[in-house]
């Protein structure tokens, strides 16, 4: 590879890391902070900020002077979304458990240290469950995170036990590195995890994994509700449903 080539492989890198933090930022950006984050010349960002706009990948708010994901990044998702069955063929099956259990159900993949949500259907209570597809959230705080570590492959599942950061969102968040060692090789046992307040205060949620025919984790399905609305055992007793969902979830869609 010329020295040319390289460095336009370079700058790919850098727009698509933009494009990247620009997702962690639901109310936009400014080239500035973008800069700074990057650790980018503010001229790189900016040039590079114009290539995306330009191209639809990214808008510019000029009132604020902040940048957004652009349309053609939802369009791109989408199509992932397609291909992968998270949309048409996932859909009706969240659907049924949300009828039967009146509450959100939640289908996450795991995304290097983090699950990301794929597809929701909300249930028909005023209160709803916040992570909408796209949103990235913690494996060790999260049923569907600790459901996708439980049941990764031997060599993933050993590394993400040694490496991820126990961050807590909740003084129930579990911080300790053997307590979470602990508490996902109960999830192994009894094949579901559990998130009692753990991720956000007052809400909890149920999760059973997708499993592929060697019996890693591909996706995990969760139902999530308020404390108020769902204790434990209420939350236990739909394990069941979520499995059987989950089994018609793995024969349907395609597997990674």
């Amino acid at each position: 590879m010329s020295v040319k080539e390289d460095s336009k492989t370079d700058m790919i890198g850098k727009a698509l890391g933009l494009l990247v933090l620009l997702g962690n930022e639901p109310r936009g950006a400014s080239a500035s902070e973008l800069s700074r984050q990057a650790d980018l010349p503010f001229s790189t960002t900016y040039r590079l900020l114009g290539s995306l706009t330009r191209d639809g990948f990214v808008d510019y708010e000029p009132d604020g002077r902040r940048y957004h994901l652009g349309l053609r990044v939802f369009q791109l998702g989408q199509r992932v979304s397609n291909h992968h069955g998270f949309a048409g063929t996932a859909r009706p099956i969240l659907q049924k458990v949300t009828d039967a259990t009146g509450e959100a159900t939640i289908l996450s993949v795991r995304d290097g240290h983090h699950h990301l949500t794929v597809n929701k259907v909300d249930g028909p209570q005023m209160f709803r469950v916040t992570s909408d597809p796209g949103h990235l959230g913690m494996l060790h705080t999260t049923a569907v995170g600790k459901a996708l570590v439980a049941f990764a492959a031997d060599d993933e599942r050993g590394q993400l036990l040694e490496e991820l950061e126990l961050e807590p969102l909740t003084e129930h968040s579990i911080t300790d590195r053997e307590a979470f060692r602990a508490e996902i090789e109960k999830i192994r046992r009894q094949g579901f995890a559990l998130m009692d307040e753990e991720n956000e205060v007052g809400m909890r949620a149920i999760a059973a994994p997708v499993l592929n025919g060697q019996g890693v984790a591909f996706a995990s399905l969760a139902t999530a509700a308020p404390v108020f609305r769902m204790s434990v055992e209420q939350m236990q007793a739909v394990v069941p449903l979520l499995k059987d969902a989950a089994a018609e979830l793995s024969a349907r869609l395609p597997q990674r």
